[in-house]
């Protein structure tokens, strides 16, 4: 059975939607601005789907993102699945914003000399295309942004 659950914040404001695959959370005002070839995501794994609803929940209400998602509970693996923060490619203070909230939350994992690990951007449309793994070269990285050694904004 592939059920849709559709749920409206106190203040209609955000929206959450469950379904087989993704629990989605939608600021519903600010999702207009995302742009269908501009969107991408910032992605961070977990292995705790209980955190990853807190996380997502959490990003659109604070205001950090307009639209997040994470793996639902039926596709995940022993709790483990990706979290999607969406924003517009071409929106650095939006860039900015999450990568801080990513940072605060420790969601940048960091190698084993301490450093933090350069993950990329991924565009909508390279999602769209099936880049995956090796296919997937980000045009936009944590680097752009961020100090890797010192996790300083640049």
């Amino acid at each position: 059975m592939n059920e849709t659950v559709m749920k409206l914040s106190s203040d209609g404001r955000i929206v959450q939607i469950d379904n087989v695959s993704w629990s989605y959370y939608i600021d519903v005002d600010r999702a207009r601005s995302l742009e269908d070839h501009k969107s991408g995501k910032w992605m961070h794994f977990f292995n705790d789907i209980s955190f990853a609803a807190a996380i997502c929940r959490k990003a659109v209400l604070e205001g950090t993102v307009a639209a997040c998602k994470h793996s639902s509970a039926s596709v995940t693996n022993d709790d483990c699945g990706v979290i999607c923060f969406y924003l517009n490619a071409d929106d650095l203070e939006a860039h900015r914003r999450t990568l801080t909230f990513m940072l605060k939350n420790d969601l940048i994992r960091r190698t084993k000399a301490g450093k933090l690990y350069n993950i990329g951007f991924k565009l909508d449309d390279q999602t769209r295309a099936g880049e995956y793994g090796s296919m997937f070269n980000a045009k936009i990285k944590l680097e752009d942004f961020v100090d890797l050694e010192t996790g300083e904004f640049l």
